[in-house]
């Protein structure tokens, strides 16, 4: 008896699962253990191809009663011939029943460097075809690395890409200008084959036209069939003030062009800010730390605070100790739509002075004695809890003696 687990199981749908659910079902996990999203993944490579061959049986409306009667029994010598070699699947089979349920021509990187998953970004992939073969172009990502200041004033940028676009030499057909697409001969402009196997039938793309129901008899030389090239292209792009890591631009009609004259898809571009040396940011909001000399932390005083739009007075008040932060509104980070602004926060550390000359050491020496505790309360609060503390360790001794 095989060995092999259950179908149902496999793809985690209910016996009675529709046939949307199952493919919707297949669809994740195809995605998830695809061999282009798992590179020399051996398990997930096979788990890849469990997936495919119970989605074969189970999307079948042939295998699927026979499966549900005798279980994998039913594709055993003896019960009508084998399934895919007797339930084994191999990695190319599985990957052109992947392609044919999901609208691609066999294989997953083609002639034009681009893998099948370049297209899915966010749920935002291309594709689509219309009754005239057209689709339309996938969308594309682009990662952008800029400075702080680019965040916070805007700033315009040159993009260089190389995207997919309709082919000028033959507009997109793919055929010279002495040939043009023609039906598949083979399979009838379907671009399904049905071959039989023992007592199944098994349906894969075409091999004559790879799936897509017609052939060129005369390709375009310069695109080799395809339709369509890779070209390099330049695109001005324009950052709004206020952005952040993970803000994305969307450049309409940018993305990849589409085939057979289809729409091109969108370009995507996800921004990375680097960190500034003296800023950092929190949402809308801003900070720098600013280190004062103790006399002005002691006497008050007023300094000149950096901020995004320059220097700006702020008074410091006798006494203020180091951690203090004061807080400046609407000097932070604008809002992307313009409608607000950030605060600008900050906190104050102490400079204790270095390479001190002169009679400098002198007074500070006779400062220091002129200080007395009580200029200190913090200091004499630490020395009041460690007096405690001696105190109560000194009492617990003593009545361990008495014991």
């Amino acid at each position: 008896m095989s060995q092999k687990r259950d179908c149902y199981e496999i793809l985690g749908i209910p016996r009675d699962a529709s046939e949307d659910a199952v493919k919707k079902a297949y669809r994740k996990l195809a995605m998830k253990y695809h061999p282009d999203r798992n590179p020399g993944d051996k398990e997930a490579e096979e788990k890849f191809k469990e997936a495919t061959e119970a989605y074969e049986i189970l999307s079948s409306s042939e295998l699927r009663p026979r499966y549900d009667q005798f279980g994998w029994g039913a594709f055993e010598r003896g019960r009508g011939g084998g399934f895919g070699g007797a339930g084994h699947i191999d990695l190319e089979e599985a990957m052109r029943a992947f392609a044919s349920a999901f609208g691609g021509g066999g294989g997953f990187t083609g002639g034009l460097g681009g893998s099948f998953f370049e297209s899915l970004f966010g749920g935002m992939g291309g594709g689509t075809r219309d009754r005239d073969g057209r689709s339309r172009g996938s969308d594309l990502r682009y990662d952008l690395e800029i400075d702080f200041e680019e965040a916070a004033f805007g700033s315009k940028r040159e993009l260089s890409l190389h995207v997919v676009e309709d082919c000028e030499a033959c507009k997109g057909t793919g055929a010279d200008g002495k040939s043009q697409r023609e039906t598949c001969t083979k399979c009838g402009g379907r671009g399904m084959v049905v071959s039989s196997n023992g007592f199944f039938q098994v349906r894969q793309p075409c091999p004559h036209c790879g799936g897509s129901g017609e052939f060129i008899r005369h390709p375009c030389r310069k695109c080799n069939g395809e339709g369509r090239v890779k070209v390099a292209r330049k695109i001005e792009l324009a950052i709004p003030a206020g952005v952040d890591t993970g803000s994305r631009l969307r450049l309409a009609g940018k993305g990849e062009g589409g085939s057979r004259g289809g729409p091109p898809g969108d370009l995507f571009v996800v921004l990375h800010v680097r960190e500034h040396d003296l800023f950092s940011r929190e949402g809308l909001d801003t900070h720098c730390e600013i280190p004062i000399p103790f006399h002005i932390a002691a006497l008050g005083g007023e300094i000149q605070v950096p901020t995004l739009r320059g220097d700006v007075p702020l008074k410091i008040p006798a006494g203020t100790q180091p951690g203090k932060v004061f807080t400046l509104r609407g000097l932070g980070m604008p809002d992307v739509r313009g409608t607000s602004t950030g605060d600008h926060y900050v906190a104050i550390t102490i400079e204790v002075p270095a390479g001190l000359h002169g009679n400098a050491g002198d007074l500070l020496a006779a400062f220091g004695a002129a200080v007395k505790e009580a200029n200190h309360p913090r200091l004499a609060a630490i020395r009041k809890k460690a007096r405690q503390f001696y105190e109560r360790k000194e009492a617990m001794g003593s009545s361990k003696g008495e014991k």
